[in-house]
């Protein structure tokens, strides 16, 4: 029993340091997460979400309506996938049409995204 009682004390002082050096660097690592760039696809087009929602599959996007492809995926701007229902009217967004001309994937864009595509040209 005394054994287990100094082996205790032993080891309180060095996890009680273990754990603060833990704390302090999650705390100095936090603020370069929020500077992660998400990945956009190479191939995408820019466009514009625009009028009143269609049903499901169509999307309008820069006017016109295009068909979503089987397992086609929408990104909202924080990266989770949403369902066709959930689209905004209008948002800024880039778009993957497959080899039959359907939308197989949509990006919607943050407002720091848009700008550095607009700043490269490529698109």
């Amino acid at each position: 029993m005394r054994l287990k009682y100094l082996i205790t004390l032993c080891y309180c002082e060095p996890m009680r340091i273990l754990i603060a050096g833990l704390a302090l660097s999650f705390t100095l690592a936090a603020p370069g997460h929020a500077q992660v760039q998400r990945l956009l696809p190479a191939n995408g087009q820019l466009g514009e979400l625009s009028g009143q929602q269609h049903p499901y599959p169509l999307v309008q996007i820069n006017r016109e309506t295009l068909r979503l492809a089987p397992g086609g995926l929408i990104y909202d701007q924080n990266n989770r996938t949403i369902l066709h229902g959930y689209l905004p009217s209008d948002a800024q967004v880039l778009y993957v049409l497959d080899p039959r001309g359907e939308v197989s994937r949509i990006v919607i864009l943050t407002p720091e995204e848009l700008a550095r595509l607009q700043q490269a040209g490529q698109r």
